[in-house]
């Protein structure tokens, strides 16, 4: 079957963000490459530009989540833009509350996890990064 991975752009702060959701999801990251390690005549990179992550990742379950840093050049990345939620689907409720008070530790609660008109267990909230995501569990 196949995995859906997401995968973040940022705008120089990939490293600290995905220290933070090391913190919560606990693991080691699989690949850390910075800008310069690619940097060649054909693919020049600046000085300011080079301790940048140009790919990180972080095993989650059987899935990773993936992210990099958006070069200047290329222009910057709203952070604050109507995104696509991450959504998790926990195997317990104390899972679920792990996961959505350390995930969502600094920033916007969008809706408080509780027991869902729908019958799940779930909650809404944007972290201090700007990242959207949706923690739920269902029993069923």
């Amino acid at each position: 079957m196949a995995l859906i991975n997401p995968h973040i752009n940022f705008n120089g702060n990939a490293e600290e963000a995905f220290h933070f959701y090391k913190s919560v999801f606990g693991g080691e990251f699989a690949q850390i490459t910075r800008f310069k390690e690619m940097s060649s005549p054909e693919f020049p990179v600046s000085e300011k530009e080079a301790n940048k992550i140009m790919h990180i990742s972080l095993p989650i379950g059987k899935n990773f989540l993936f992210a990099n840093d958006v070069p200047e050049s290329m222009g910057r990345v709203n952070e604050n833009e109507n995104r696509s939620k991450i959504s998790i689907s926990t195997e317990s409720k104390e899972e679920a509350d792990k996961l959505f008070n350390g995930l969502s530790s600094g920033g916007q609660i969008e809706m408080p996890i509780e027991d869902s008109p729908w019958g799940s267990y779930f909650g809404m909230f944007r972290d201090k990064y700007g990242i959207e995501w949706m923690i739920d569990f269902d029993q069923k």
